[in-house]
């Protein structure tokens, strides 16, 4: 009996260590073709990313000044607001990739019905965040639940989409190929977002209201009624909001568009032939993907980074308009920002390549720092402001290409560990997410709630100083804080370049190896 265990195991090992056949190589071979990606394919697929990023840019430069000056909400209210949205969105992302996990395969795929069902109601949400609703006493309940349910409805759209990267091919160079596409499309999908909320809501900008100390208060009581009424304002409140009801309708017309190209645009692939994993409960699988060293340094790293730029972007337009009073000009500042970004995501991507992503990181997170003391340092300067926010954008297009280029690498290591542990990468994507939204959450209801602390006036011409220091330290302190702790943890990272291609490399001879045993099984079957 131990004899022919012993044949049986042999025979096995032999079975397993011999070279592929002639139909195994064409099969890997048409297997590889099969996982290349037209250009085509990677517009469309990167095309998918814009929505989360318009809205989102949209959301993080613009709702905080929205709900202060033109909702008129109490900053301490409005804190409540962001802060618990984001935060209520935070736990969503875990809760959507735990039910993306458990899903069955339909005949459009696994994602892809989360994504189309998702997109109607995630757009009529969205608009109402930015519609001012006709009563005062339930505002605050209002905006929260609108909020909250746009959050959920988005991430039903966006987790499926983060994971859908490990189901367009199997193959790292493709993938990597497609996440730089769709770096590229999401940049410009936050550029339009910054464009479309700024220059339409810049053209109907509320006058800002005097207060007792200002001498704008001053020359209006000195003036004549005649010279008064000849300087009295065009532009009123109520223009100002109808101009961001327009700006959300535009942004969710493009919404549904890019739905609409990636869901015909992109084919799903469906998993290898070998089974996934038993279903798992949730906590469970926190526990898996926290577990994967790796994993946990790089989603750390990537939440003290997220914080520093969620900290800049929430609090710049108002560091802008009331710090350094360019109150005309503030859509226009951010505008730079995003189309330096927008043009820099080429050179990383080159960048990461020549010299490793690690590398990269570095680099494109440190060359931000000086800029970030430099626009509060130096005396308000308009043409200086310009020229660091030009800088800047180098390192945000970092930020955004970075992050999501390094986590199919770590699913990768995940998978070479753990050879029998199959189906888990919306989790791994999710909790990323997770983490990320987390850090906005908390960064945008500690700045708002600093905001009141510190004595912030609505729509005023001018804010106390106690508010002026605050927002220096919110958009440049602690941010440059946050991002030396984060460089700092990514020492330890272990992926490097190295291993990045060793695993590559025993990930393809997994695939061979499957696609040897598919073709010795056709083989047994046809003489069978």
């Amino acid at each position: 009996m131990a004899k022919g265990e012993g044949g049986e195991q042999y025979s096995n090992a032999s079975l397993l260590n011999k070279p592929p056949s002639s139909d195994a190589i064409k099969l890997a071979r048409k297997h590889e073709h099969g996982n290349r990606l037209s250009i085509c394919n990677k517009l469309c697929y990167a095309i998918g990313g814009a929505p989360y990023q318009m809205t989102g840019s949209a959301l993080g430069f613009f709702l905080q000044i929205y709900l202060l000056d033109v909702a008129q909400l109490d900053p301490f209210y409005a804190s409540i607001i962001l802060f618990v949205g984001r935060a209520w969105d935070a736990i969503t992302d875990p809760t959507v990739g735990f039910l993306v996990s458990r899903s069955r395969w339909t005949r459009f795929g696994r994602m892809m019905p989360w994504i189309l069902l998702s997109t109607p109601f995630a757009v009529l949400t969205y608009f109402l965040i930015w519609y001012v609703p006709p009563f005062e006493n339930n505002k605050v309940i209002w905006y929260l639940f609108c909020y909250c349910a746009f959050q959920t409805l988005q991430t039903c759209f966006h987790v499926p989409y983060s994971a859908l990267t490990m189901f367009i091919s199997s193959e790292q160079k493709e993938r990597d190929s497609a996440t730089a596409y769709r770096m590229t499309v999401e940049v410009l999908g936050t550029l339009l977002g910054t464009a479309i909320q700024g220059q339409i809501v810049g053209m109907a900008n509320a006058p800002c209201l005097p207060g007792p100390d200002d001498p704008v208060l001053d020359l209006i009581n000195s003036s004549k009624p005649d010279e008064l009424n000849a300087t009295e304002p065009v532009i009123s409140l109520e223009h100002t909001r109808v101009a961001y009801m327009i700006a959300s309708g535009v942004i969710c017309l493009i919404y549904v568009l890019c739905a609409v190209v990636l869901f015909f645009g992109v084919r799903e692939q469906k998993e290898p032939t070998r089974p996934r994993s038993e279903p798992m409960s949730f906590f469970q699988g926190i526990k898996l993907v926290m577990g994967h060293g790796p994993y946990a340094k790089l989603v750390t790293v990537f939440l003290f980074t997220s914080l520093a730029f969620m900290l800049l972007e929430g609090n710049f337009a108002l560091f802008c308009s009331s710090t350094l009073g360019f109150r005309n000009d503030f859509q226009n500042i951010l505008l730079v920002i995003m189309v330096s970004a927008t043009l820099a995501i080429p050179f990383w991507q080159w960048f990461l390549t020549r010299f490793g992503k690690k590398t990269a990181v570095y680099t494109g997170t440190v060359s931000v720092v000086p800029f970030m003391i430099m626009v509060v340092c130096v005396k308000s300067s308009l043409i200086v402001t310009y020229i660091a926010s030009f800088a800047s954008g180098v390192g945000v297009a970092a930020a955004f290409l970075l992050p999501w280029s390094m986590l199919p690498d770590v699913v990768d290591d995940f998978k070479v560990q753990n050879p029998n542990s199959i189906g888990h990468e919306a989790l791994f994507y999710s909790f990323y997410v997770f983490f990320t939204k987390f850090a906005s959450g908390v960064s945008l209801g500690i700045s708002t709630l600093s905001l009141d602390f510190a004595g912030y006036i609505s729509r005023g011409c001018s804010q106390p100083k106690e508010v002026h220091l605050t927002l220096k330290l919110l958009v440049s302190a602690a941010p440059v804080a946050l991002i030396i702790i984060g460089l700092g943890i990514l020492y330890s990272y272990p992926i490097n370049e190295e291993r990045r291609q060793g695993n590559r490399k025993l990930l393809q001879e997994q695939r061979e190896n499957e696609a040897d045993s598919e073709t010795d099984s056709t083989e047994m079957a046809n003489m069978i």
